[in-house]
């Protein structure tokens, strides 16, 4: 214990950065496990798909869902999605929804605010598009 202690007072920037990091590590999977959206891989995102007929929220931008989306996928840019404007996906608040980007990371703050719209069923899409695409899994472009 007393080396933990003079390498502390030794160093107090790389101390406060390890106890900085513990912290962020903690919180990070705190709210991931108290969080109502679970994040799906592409296999889980086809199974939901086919068994549980869950539908695909796209939040990329019109531009980048015109290119190339998922077959059925919606488009509801993150923009939409934080001014309320959800009148595309409104009837689908008790079905399961996998909400998706380019890479998994806005998709995430976009299923967690449709969580707190009282969606029931959120999931979130990880990897996004990159990933989907990755894989090789169908797109289609409109």
């Amino acid at each position: 214990m007393q080396e933990y202690i003079e390498f502390a007072s030794n160093n107090p920037a790389l101390s406060l950065a390890w106890v900085a990091i513990a912290g962020f590590l903690i919180y990070s999977f705190g709210t991931s496990a108290m969080s109502k959206v679970k994040s799906v891989n592409n296999h889980e995102a086809t199974t939901l798909m086919n068994k549980e007929n869950a539908i695909i929220v796209d939040v990329r931008t019109a531009e980048h869902y015109r290119k190339s989306h998922i077959l059925n996928a919606i488009n509801v840019p993150t923009a939409d999605i934080e001014a309320n404007k959800l009148t595309m996906i409104e009837k689908y608040k008790n079905t399961p929804i996998i909400v998706m980007c380019d890479t998994g990371m806005n998709s995430g703050r976009a299923a967690n605010r449709l969580a707190k719209m009282n969606f029931t069923t959120v999931y979130n899409l990880s990897g996004g598009m990159a990933s989907w695409q990755e894989a090789n899994l169908p797109t289609v472009k409109k």
